[in-house]
């Protein structure tokens, strides 16, 4: 995905780190470049937007359980396939 204008970090290498962003795994160095970017890109802006949403609504309500680790990996291809169909639609 790119909205079109230039950035210091490319729209797809924040859309990669963003779960590592909101989990708070990400180096204090890509925090920075993230952050940054989704101040000024908002189709970015938007995702990120959308997947702390998701977060939130499954720390609410599946609590403190964690998911197996093949079920996350589904989980997260299935979410990259619906990124990647959204990009062919835009």
């Amino acid at each position: 995905m790119s909205c079109g204008n230039p950035h210091e970090t490319p729209c797809s290498e924040v859309l990669d780190k963003v779960y590592w962003y909101l989990d708070h795994e990400a180096s204090e160095q890509d925090c920075e470049h993230i952050r940054q970017h989704l101040d000024e890109c908002g189709p970015c802006l938007r995702k990120y937007n959308l997947e702390d949403a998701v977060k939130r609504l499954v720390a609410k309500h599946c609590g403190c359980d964690s998911a197996p680790s093949d079920l996350r990996t589904k989980v997260l291809v299935r979410i990259r396939q619906v990124q990647a169909e959204i990009e062919v639609t835009d």
